[in-house]
């Protein structure tokens, strides 16, 4: 049996990354990166979500926040994670254009440079209107990470559906959700998660 790799990853991201609004402060990212680890995965897990980031401004920062945390180790890969705030509405006007998010997620993959890079797309809100822009932002996500062979993880689709996430973004501040829902999400990224950690060992 090959013993598994020593794995370095980096979560780049938003508030969900960060796992705001969850009081058991494990966030979806806490309960995935615990799944692999009881799989037998070994990992080294960085925590890079700061609430509030657009895509634009996750991807500026993004250099300068791997090269430290990138090092040693057998391999190097990164999640990104982000989109919410992008369509979020200032003075009647989206925080970041469709065209502006996509070119930011093309530059966060070039800045991952050898690392193999998983991409999370955004989640749904409390608000109608915003999930229309939020859903036209996943399929432009999709298509991006579908042209340049990279997996993408749709979670709108199924937290607009989900009850529980739902029930709980409602009742928080319409946006975040406690244990419960982020439980939820995780249970959406868990399986390709895993596969795509598993994916390239011998």
């Amino acid at each position: 049996m090959t013993t598994a790799p020593d794995v370095r990853i980096c979560f780049a991201g938003d508030s969900y990354v960060a796992g705001t609004g969850d009081r058991s402060g494990l966030g979806w990212v806490g309960r995935v990166v615990a799944a692999a680890l009881a799989g037998g995965h070994r990992l080294t897990t960085y925590n890079l979500g700061v609430r509030g980031d657009t895509s634009r401004q996750v991807a500026d920062r993004l250099g300068a926040e791997l090269g430290p945390r990138l090092t040693g180790g057998d391999e190097h890969r990164v999640v990104l994670a982000f989109g919410v705030n992008d369509t979020v509405l200032r003075d009647g006007r989206v925080r970041l254009a469709l065209a502006a998010s996509v070119e930011a997620l093309h530059h966060a993959v070039d800045v991952a440079g050898a690392a193999s890079v998983l991409v999370v797309g955004p989640p749904a809100v409390d608000d109608d209107a915003q999930n229309v822009r939020l859903r036209g932002l996943t399929d432009a996500f999709a298509q991006e990470c579908a042209g340049r062979g990279l997996p993408f993880v749709d979670t709108f689709g199924i937290t607009l559906d989900d009850a529980t996430w739902r029930r709980e973004v409602g009742e928080g501040d319409g946006f975040h959700p406690d244990a419960a829902g982020y439980a939820a999400l995780a249970a959406v990224v868990e399986p390709p998660f895993l596969a795509w950690l598993t994916a390239g060992y011998t």
